[in-house]
């Protein structure tokens, strides 16, 4: 009995200190297509209403490994200086289940007349649940493996700037400013402290260049600071050849380095996939990452919208 106590409390830490590493929010490696999931100035930027689902299985063979699906709509308003967008998030890591659902409202401001620049705000709730009744191994008889350690529902609201173009955009967002305390274990005996959820601040950028009439090039990146985390920066190179084919690779520092492909199968609907190498130490315990992405546009007034789109 005691020594599953102590199995709780070590269990416990160590998914505090996963959280932490982790950086708590899901990474993806083709966040380009992902945009509106941490920045929502981007709700309404394509001039189009736009569904995209994300799924992603990270370090695939290791047992408890990250699970991430994301299903992002959004569009402009008839007024059209408005956006509006969905964002709905589905994470997992081993016994933890964290589910967000966001609204999200963009004011879009024409600077010139083929850029523009929007202010975003991002609102809604932050499901967290992880309980120790499903931890392998222990006592099935013992209370405390009966008891969840956290399983709460948290607000929260972030904000996002965004500048795009016809080539390119920039963009800076904290997606999630409010910090909350997520519960910890207390068996009477032992207390673990809360898990505290980290801010994360985003900048995003990428640009278009024309390298023949075939053949396009496009760079982008994304960098992620968090309080108590080293600074996490993707790179990416993108090649679309003939409109119809993106081919590419990526570098996740001192993570990862990825695969990535995506096909324009109509002028409205594409799909991706991506496989990541990892470098960390666990590139021995696992096979890689997987993800998968689906997008489509809805065009009702094909004379205000461009073809193809490049983020």
């Amino acid at each position: 009995m005691r020594a599953s106590r102590n199995l709780a409390v070590i269990f416990s830490l160590l998914i505090a200190g996963a959280i932490a590493r982790a950086q708590q929010d899901p990474m993806y490696t083709m966040y380009m297509w992902n945009t509106l999931s941490v920045n929502p100035g981007y709700a309404g930027s394509s001039d189009l209403l736009t569904i995209t689902g994300l799924a992603r299985q990270q370090w695939a063979g290791l047992d408890g490994a990250p699970s991430t699906q994301t299903l992002t709509l959004h569009s402009p308003l008839r007024n059209n200086s408005l956006g509006v967008g969905l964002s709905v998030v589905h994470d997992e890591v081993g016994p933890i289940n964290n589910t967000l659902l966001f609204a999200d409202f963009a004011y879009r401001i024409r600077v010139t007349q083929n850029a523009r620049l929007a202010f975003g705000l991002k609102a809604g709730v932050d499901l967290f649940h992880a309980d120790l009744a499903s931890v392998p191994g222990t006592d099935a008889n013992d209370p405390l493996f009966q008891q969840n350690i956290g399983s709460s529902a948290k607000p929260n609201f972030g904000f996002g700037v965004y500048y795009w173009s016809h080539k390119g955009y920039l963009g800076i967002s904290a997606p999630k400013l409010m910090q909350h305390d997520l519960l910890g274990v207390d068996d009477g005996t032992v207390t673990v402290n809360a898990i505290t959820q980290k801010r994360h601040y985003f900048v995003t950028g990428g640009y278009v260049f024309t390298l023949s009439p075939a053949v396009k090039f496009r760079p982008s990146f994304l960098v992620k600071a968090v309080d108590g985390a080293p600074l996490g920066i993707d790179l990416t190179a993108n090649f679309l050849l003939a409109e119809r084919l993106w081919i590419g690779a990526a570098y996740r520092n001192e993570d990862s380095m990825a695969g990535i492909l995506a096909y324009n199968i109509t002028q409205q609907f594409r799909a991706g996939y991506s496989y990541d190498f990892t470098l960390s130490p666990l590139k021995t315990q696992q096979s890689g990452s997987h993800e998968l992405m689906l997008q489509y546009d809805f065009r009702f007034n094909k004379e205000k919208t461009l073809s193809p789109r490049y983020f």
